[in-house]
């Protein structure tokens, strides 16, 4: 009998240290450490433009204008491969290359460095990972002050693009300074998310859709509800564009303490992009008449194909040839992201969700946001207001464009002009965050 036990009780260590084995397999990203020109259209291939010294790259015997043709037996025939390739690059294994020089092929195995891991003074980071329903292994970051008991936690969603979350050693901008801010400035644990393929996580984001997205964030946040240091009772759900749009779903699904909504939608994406395209028009120099014209002739075919019909890019312009000056998309790809992407998210009820709502809202709007249009946002308080809502508010930042940064008008963000970096965007948020939670600053 004690023999039975002391076999049992084996067995259970081994099952769990097979599982505490296999909830670390997610190998670390990388970089190219060199700056590489992705292909041109014509041709395929990247034309290295210089190489970090000592890079891996470098020692493997690389030259400036070498150019590389293959990575792992796949062609970089385009962008969206080359981006595929660079977003899947992973440290401490062996990749094979094969390059262009002189009008010679040569091959090489190069191992990469791992990229170094984000650090905060006072602050615990954890690298862990959840796996979704779909089998997909992700990367999630937490990272909690250094203090004892269950504290109020925030989950950030970010947008529809292919960027990391992460904020590691080097890199700069103003979405990474507000991601910055928010685990440090906030005194709450945060969590973020990476979606497949991003990061460290399993995946290719560039066929990824919006269902695979969303389910990556419902096992994010039913992990974070488990962690013994978090109050899941005080946790609020903090969404940037199309983040902002999901929200709502999430605080309703897990029953969260509040949604912060930064630089939301509120229509349909057919809707959404219509208006967008008169945004550009209007940018662009068209007379109202020209824009009008160009709607229904070019644009409302165009994407009434590709969500309602449920076509892609290429199919639609096959059928009607004069839309293809008109779109400058890819063929199956809208922003990186497949044309599956925006059909699942055409026929997802966002709008409903904020009738649901019974937790805090807080919104925050640019004024000089072209993406999205204060319409919206007002018909998100109308519709709570509509239903009974108590709290709930929108707060329309001057200046501020979709990308966190300060502009003197929508066509300048438009143009892609220089703009400024305000730490009240993210300090407004960080106040709502705590207010929500009851947490004294």
């Amino acid at each position: 009998m004690k023999l039975n036990t002391k076999l049992s009780l084996l067995t259970i260590l081994i099952v769990f240290s097979t599982v505490h084995i296999n909830a670390q397999l997610l190998g670390r990203r990388t970089s190219w450490e060199a700056k590489i020109e992705g292909p041109n259209g014509s041709v395929p291939g990247a034309k290295i433009i210089a190489l970090n010294t000592n890079s891996p790259l470098q020692k493997a015997g690389f030259l400036m204008d070498d150019i590389i043709l293959e990575v792992d037996g796949v062609l970089l025939k385009d962008d969206e491969v080359w981006s595929e390739i660079s977003y899947g690059l992973r440290a401490n294994k062996a990749t094979n290359i094969k390059a262009l020089r002189d009008g010679q092929v040569f091959e090489a195995t190069v191992e990469f460095n791992p990229l170094e891991q984000e650090k905060h003074t006072g602050i615990d980071t954890y690298y862990e990972e959840i796996t979704s329903s779909y089998g997909i292994t992700q990367r999630t970051i937490i990272t909690k002050p250094k203090k004892p008991g269950r504290q109020p936690a925030i989950v950030l969603i970010g947008g529809l693009s292919c960027s990391s979350i992460e904020t590691y050693p080097g890199r700069k901008g103003n979405w990474v300074q507000t991601i910055k801010d928010l685990v440090e400035k906030s005194g709450m644990v945060v969590m973020r998310i990476e979606k497949p393929g991003v990061g460290d996580s399993e995946g290719d984001c560039g066929q990824s859709d919006f269902i695979t997205d969303i389910e990556g964030y419902k096992a994010a946040i039913k992990n974070l509800k488990t962690k013994p240091y978090v109050d899941s009772s005080r946790i609020v759900v903090y969404g940037s564009s199309m983040g902002s749009a999901l929200a709502p779903f999430l605080a309703n699904k897990f029953n969260l303490a509040g949604v912060i909504s930064d630089g939301t939608f509120f229509k349909t994406w057919y809707e959404h992009m219509l208006e967008i395209e008169r945004r550009i028009l209007q940018f662009q120099g068209n007379s109202e008449s020209q824009i009008v014209e160009k709607l229904n002739k070019y644009y409302i075919p165009l994407y009434y194909g590709m969500l309602i019909q449920k076509k892609t890019y290429q199919q639609v312009v096959n059928e009607y040839p004069a839309l293809s000056e008109y779109n400058y998309h890819s063929a199956a790809h809208m922003y990186g992201r497949p044309v599956a992407y925006y059909q699942q998210l055409q026929e997802f009820d966002l709008a409903g969700q904020w009738e649901k709502v019974k937790v805090p809202v807080r919104i925050l709007r640019g004024t000089h946001d072209w993406i999205m249009s204060s319409f919206d946002n007002k018909m998100i308080v109308e519709v709570l207001d509509r239903v009974g809502h108590k709290d709930h508010l929108l707060y329309e930042y001057p200046g501020l464009d979709h990308w966190n940064t300060i502009h003197e008008s929508p066509k300048n963000s438009f143009e892609g002009k220089e703009g400024v970096w305000d730490p009240g965007t993210i300090n407004l948020i960080i106040k709502w965050a705590q207010e929500i939670v009851k947490l004294e600053s």
